[in-house]
């Protein structure tokens, strides 16, 4: 496999930082094994492009996955779910006819997450040709899961499925529903889906113990995470 390091840009989440990635360069389109044999490594993507942080001087980012076979949920959790009973949950493809159809629906929620939550970051304002390169890959159609109560779509986590388990990719939602905590929400019934999938893990990404906005991350147990060799939990080796 041949990679390629970018030049250093200021770190997303931590103030004062740069950052590098590491970026595999496939010389024809990767396969969904390949992407397998990447996040296994601790790689995410983004769009088409295949990337792991690779800072020479910061470690702090680390992939972290969830056991899901030992994951239990905690008694926040279970009211989180108890909360929800009334959100119906399916899996979308985005190559789907039924997904051409949502799409504009799809956009407009997006769009007003951006809007609502992440008006410093670098995704706002949104736009619909940006929303399209972010989440699609051609090389492997992802999956959505699609949230909906009284029938109007509220919250969309779109995921990729490899060979061991769903990589949580990203999740948008209406911001207006704060008493449901539908991003927690959205993580347990993607979990649910890998337990119906017979997958071992759901991977979440990276988590940065010094960024409060991804410590949610690790309040699903037991997970892993990727010290650079090897997953193991946290304290473990």
């Amino acid at each position: 496999m041949k990679f390629g390091v970018t030049q250093p840009f200021d770190c997303s989440y931590l103030p004062d930082r740069q950052e590098q990635l590491l970026v595999y360069i496939p010389e024809e389109s990767p396969c969904a094994s390949q992407y397998t044999q990447l996040i296994q490594a601790g790689f995410r993507r983004s769009g088409d492009q295949i990337y792991r942080p690779h800072c020479g001087t910061c470690q702090k980012c680390e992939s972290i996955r969830v056991k899901v076979k030992q994951f239990k949920p905690s008694k926040s959790q279970k009211r989180i779910l108890n909360k929800n009973l009334d959100v119906t949950c399916r899996l979308v493809k985005y190559d789907s006819e039924y997904f051409q159809q949502q799409h504009a629906h799809y956009y407009e929620l997006y769009s007003q997450y951006i809007s609502e939550r992440h008006q410093d970051g670098s995704m706002y304002p949104p736009n619909e040709v940006q929303f399209n390169d972010f989440i699609y890959s051609k090389w492997q159609a992802p999956l959505l899961l699609e949230a909906s109560l009284n029938g109007d779509v509220i919250a969309v986590a779109v995921t990729d499925e490899t060979e061991t388990g769903f990589s949580a990719f990203y999740t948008f939602f209406t911001p207006f529903m704060p008493q449901r905590s539908i991003g927690t929400f959205m993580i347990l019934k993607q979990i649910e889906f890998c337990h119906a999938y017979h997958y071992d893990y759901l991977y979440l990404g990276y988590q940065i113990d010094e960024c409060r906005k991804m410590n949610y991350k690790s309040a699903f147990e037991p997970n892993e995470r990727f010290n650079g060799e090897l997953w193991a939990e946290k304290g473990k080796k």
